[in-house]
């Protein structure tokens, strides 16, 4: 098994005044209309450490204390003028061919209210084994927000996980496959997936348990996987997943690193809080 590391980014910061950016987002766009047109809701949004790799703005309330850290759990990002040349170094602006992003709704629903994890609580019988579809606006910790809003930025491609369900052929037009928490999938994604010859696991414990997907209803149910039925763990029985899911349970990313495997590779912790802080870790990335 071979170990990709990255041991040092040298970035030199040069101030220029206020650089155009051409590719800023609609995120970005955002934050600059909360800055020039503050409203009594958007005045609820603060600054949180300008120090960081990305301008970055929270609700108070979505701060939580982690081990003594305060740690905002959600938060909408943008691009700073003056760190152009970084955003060049990790940002894939200027590829014919961009890497895609499955962005994480179906696991999104996973994790809403009266959805898989009520079941798993027994907070509810099979009936939170079907859950309705919700969009990629509500993504959180647990379906990388984070992660989907800074690769948006640094501008990958992406599509919804019910986008490729409904078209798997898609990820032959791309050299590169980004999966986030993609925990909950549909067959038709695993065969997709798992047969493309470069696959980022760029959080552990994607492609872990198989769902059925009702368009015609915007539903997705459980069929196999994560101790459903009891004692089926993984429900594709994918040896990949199955060999790096303790990762899952390091959040910190302390001693990140690529680990490569047969057809991609994976990170071996969860980085949705230390993504937008590294830039050394997005380098690696789009270097894979």
């Amino acid at each position: 098994m071979k170990l990709v590391k990255i041991t040092i980014l040298s970035i030199v910061i040069i101030i220029v005044g206020i650089i155009s950016i051409s590719y800023v987002t609609t995120e970005s766009n955002m934050i600059e209309e909360i800055e020039k047109n503050p409203s009594e809701q958007i005045n609820q949004l603060i600054e949180w450490d300008s120090d960081k790799l990305f301008k970055v703005l929270v609700d108070p309330n979505d701060i939580r204390i982690i081990d003594g850290e305060s740690i905002p759990m959600k938060a909408s990002f943008g691009l700073k003028s003056e760190l152009k040349e970084i955003y060049d170094e990790i940002g894939v602006f200027d590829q014919e061919i961009k890497p895609l992003v499955i962005i994480p709704t179906f696991t999104a629903s996973a994790y809403a209210p009266f959805g898989f994890y009520d079941y798993y609580a027994q907070r509810c019988g099979e009936e939170c084994l079907t859950t309705k579809i919700i969009s990629e606006d509500k993504l959180n910790y647990n379906s990388s927000a984070n992660g989907f809003k800074i690769l948006n930025l640094l501008g990958y491609d992406s599509i919804t996980d019910l986008e490729l369900h409904k078209n798997p052929s898609i990820l032959n037009n791309y050299d590169k496959i980004i999966l986030l928490h993609n925990e909950y999938v549909s067959k038709k994604m695993f065969d997709a997936v798992t047969s493309h010859n470069n696959i980022i696991f760029l959080y552990p414990n994607a492609l872990y348990a198989e769902i059925e997907v009702d368009m015609s209803k915007n539903e997705i149910t459980l069929i196999r996987g994560h101790d459903y039925p009891p004692g089926i763990m993984n429900g594709f029985n994918y040896e990949i997943e199955e060999k790096f899911h303790k990762y899952e349970y390091d959040n910190t990313c302390l001693d990140w690193e690529f680990i490569e495997f047969e057809n991609g590779h994976t990170l071996n912790c969860y980085p949705e809080q230390s993504i937008w802080q590294n830039a050394v870790l997005l380098k690696a990335l789009k270097e894979l």
